[in-house]
C-alpha cells in the first residue's frame, strides 16, 4: 500500500484519488473549496462563486478518453453520468445512413454534459470510497522536503502541510491546476526551478446557457456544430438535460468583445452563425449571463530537466502539468490519462520514487507533450486569421491535409488543402472518421489525413467539385458590426 497525499480535488485530484484508493492505496485530497457538487446540478453550475476555476462555466465536449478510461477504472462513475443526463455521440451519426463499422470507431464518442456532471459523480464515488479521505475546504499550504534523502542526491517530498497539521506520504500528486503553488514551493525549499513553457493565446472565449423546451425537439436536426467567419468562430455545443451553449471565439484585440458581453448583443451576434441560428430557432430557455474567459495560455509544467527530475515523491497531473487553452477541449481527457497512469504504477513510487518520477516524466513527455505542441501550434494560427484574416479557410487541423500535386508549397495552397479536407469530411465518412481521430486524441493530423485511403477520398472530392474555393460560412464583418451595434465598439478591461 502506498500513502498518497493528492493537493487539489477538481476533476484530475478526484480521478486520481479514486483510481489510486480502489488498487488499496491510502490516498488524502486536500480541497481549498469546501463545497461538494451533486445535489442540485443546476445550481452548483450557474451559481456556484469559482473564480479559481474560469473554465468551470465553459462549455465542455469530452472526448473519447474520458469515456474510456471511466469505464475502465470507474465504470460506475460514467453510468452515473449516463443517469444524470450526460449524453453520447458518435462523429459517424451526422451521416443520414450509418457508415459501416471499423474497429476503433467506439473511441470517437463525445460525452456530451456540463463539468459539473462529471465532478458531481467523481465526488460521490470519492466520498463513498473507503480508501480515500477528501478533506473539502482544507487547502495545502506546504510541502515535506527532504533535501538530502540517504544523505545526498535528488530532494524528496515526504509530505503535506494543512492547517491540522501534516500529511506523511510516499507520494505527493500536485492536482493544483493551472495556478498551483506546487513550483513555488519548491523553490521555496530549494530545489532546483520546474521547467515552464508558456505560450499566450490571442483569443478570447464568450458563451451563454440556454435549456431546450420539454416539449420541442432535441436539436435542429442535420446541423454543423460550428459556423466560421473569418474573424470569428460561432458554434454550439449540446449538453445534459436539455441544455446547450452557444460560444463565439474572437480574438483579444478585436475592437467589438466588449459588446459581446450584453446578452442581447451576443445573441444577434450568434445568430449570423448559421450553425446557431438553427440551434436558437427552437426558442430555447436562456438560463444565464454571457461569460467571458480570456487571458488565455498554454503552460508546460516540468519537474524534469535535462539532469532528470527536479524533485522525486512528487509528479503533477492535469493542469497542473500541461494546461492547455480550450479549443481542442482536451485537458479533461489529459488529466485522466495521468490518473490512470499514476495509478497503475503508484507501487513503484515508494519502493524506487527515483525510477518512479524518471518514468512518469519519460511517460508524459511521450504520451501528453505532442498534443500540447499541436494545441500551441493550432492556436498561433488561430489567433493569426482571427486577428488577420487573409485566406478563407475552414480549420481541418493543426497541419495542411493532403494536397494532389506537386510543388504546392504556397500558404494558399495549404489553406486550400486544409479547407478541402474539411470540407469532404461532411460529405465522406472516411475522412470524417479521420478528422475524428485527430479530435479524440487518437492520432496527429499528419498520420489521420496522411493515409492512401484518406488522400485518394479527398482527391476524388477535389476532382467532383472542380471550382472549389474555400470560403466562410459566417457573418462578413459588415453584418458582425451591424449586429454589434456598432462600428467603433471599444474593448472592455475584463474581457482581455
Amino acid at each position: 500500500m502506498t500513502r498518497v497525499a493528492v493537493v487539489g480535488g477538481g476533476i484530475g485530484g478526484l480521478a486520481v484519488a479514486l483510481f489510486l484508493g480502489r488498487r488499496g492505496h491510502a490516498v488524502t485530497v486536500l480541497e481549498r473549496d469546501g463545497r461538494r457538487p451533486g445535489r442540485d446540478l443546476d445550481a452548483d453550475f450557474f451559481d456556484w462563486r469559482r473564480p479559481g476555476v474560469p473554465q468551470a462555466l465553459q462549455p465542455h465536449g469530452l472526448l473519447a478518453p474520458v469515456r474510456t478510461v471511466l469505464r475502465e477504472e470507474a465504470p460506475d462513475v460514467y453510468d452515473a453520468m449516463l443517469r444524470m443526463g450526460a449524453g453520447e455521440r458518435n462523429e459517424l451519426e451526422w451521416f443520414a445512413e450509418r457508415p459501416p463499422a471499423r474497429p476503433g470507431d467506439e473511441d470517437l464518442i463525445t460525452v456530451q454534459t456540463r463539468r459539473i456532471v462529471l465532478e458531481a459523480a467523481l465526488h460521490d464515488a470519492v466520498h463513498r470510497e473507503p480508501a480515500v479521505d477528501v478533506r473539502l475546504g482544507e487547502p495545502a499550504e506546504g510541502l515535506v522536503v527532504d533535501r538530502h534523502p540517504g544523505g545526498g542526491g535528488v530532494p524528496r517530498v515526504t509530505g503535506v502541510r494543512s492547517r491540522s497539521g501534516r500529511y506523511d506520504a510516499d507520494l505527493v500528486l500536485d492536482a493544483g491546476g493551472r495556478r498551483s503553488p506546487v513550483p513555488g514551493w519548491l523553490a521555496g525549499a530549494g530545489c532546483r526551478d520546474a521547467v515552464v513553457e508558456n505560450h499566450r493565446t490571442g483569443i478570447a472565449y464568450f458563451c451563454r446557457w440556454y435549456r431546450l423546451p420539454p416539449d420541442g425537439p432535441r436539436d435542429p436536426g442535420r446541423v454543423k456544430a460550428g459556423s466560421v467567419a473569418a474573424f470569428a468562430v460561432g458554434g454550439v455545443f449540446p449538453s445534459d438535460n436539455g441544455t446547450f451553449a452557444v460560444f463565439l471565439t474572437v480574438s483579444t484585440a478585436d475592437p467589438t468583445r466588449g459588446a459581446l458581453l450584453d446578452p442581447e448583443v451576443f445573441d444577434r451576434v450568434a445568430r449570423t452563425f448559421p450553425a446557431v441560428a438553427a440551434w436558437l430557432d427552437l426558442r430555447p430557455e436562456a438560463l444565464s449571463r454571457v461569460h467571458a474567459m480570456g487571458g488565455l495560455d498554454n503552460r508546460w509544467t516540468g519537474l524534469s530537466d535535462a539532469a532528470g527530475p527536479v524533485v522525486t515523491g512528487l509528479v503533477g497531473v492535469g493542469d497542473a502539468v500541461t494546461h492547455t487553452n480550450p479549443t481542442m477541449g482536451q485537458g479533461v481527457a489529459l488529466a485522466l490519462w495521468a490518473a490512470q497512469w499514476v495509478a497503475g504504477h503508484a507501487s513503484l513510487a515508494a519502493a524506487d520514487p527515483e525510477a518512479f518520477a524518471a518514468g512518469y516524466h519519460h511517460w508524459a513527455g511521450r504520451t501528453l507533450r505532442p498534443w500540447f505542441d499541436v494545441q500551441v501550434a493550432m492556436d498561433r494560427s488561430n489567433e493569426a486569421r482571427l486577428a488577420h484574416p487573409a485566406h478563407p479557410a475552414h480549420p481541418a487541423g493543426p497541419t495542411p491535409g493532403p494536397s494532389s500535386g506537386t510543388g504546392r508549397d504556397t500558404a494558399r495552397d495549404a489553406a486550400r488543402d486544409m479547407a478541402a479536407v474539411s470540407a469532404c469530411s461532411w460529405d465522406d465518412p472516411v475522412v470524417m472518421r479521420a478528422r475524428a481521430r485527430i479530435r479524440h486524441l487518437v492520432q496527429p493530423a499528419d498520420q489521420a489525413y496522411g493515409t492512401a485511403e484518406v488522400r485518394a477520398r479527398v482527391a476524388s472530392w477535389l476532382a467532383e467539385h472542380p471550382d472549389f474555393t474555400p470560403g466562410y460560412d459566417g457573418p462578413a464583418r459588415e453584418e458582425w458590426e451591424s449586429a454589434v451595434g456598432t462600428r467603433h465598439a471599444t474593448p472592455r478591461p475584463d474581457v482581455t
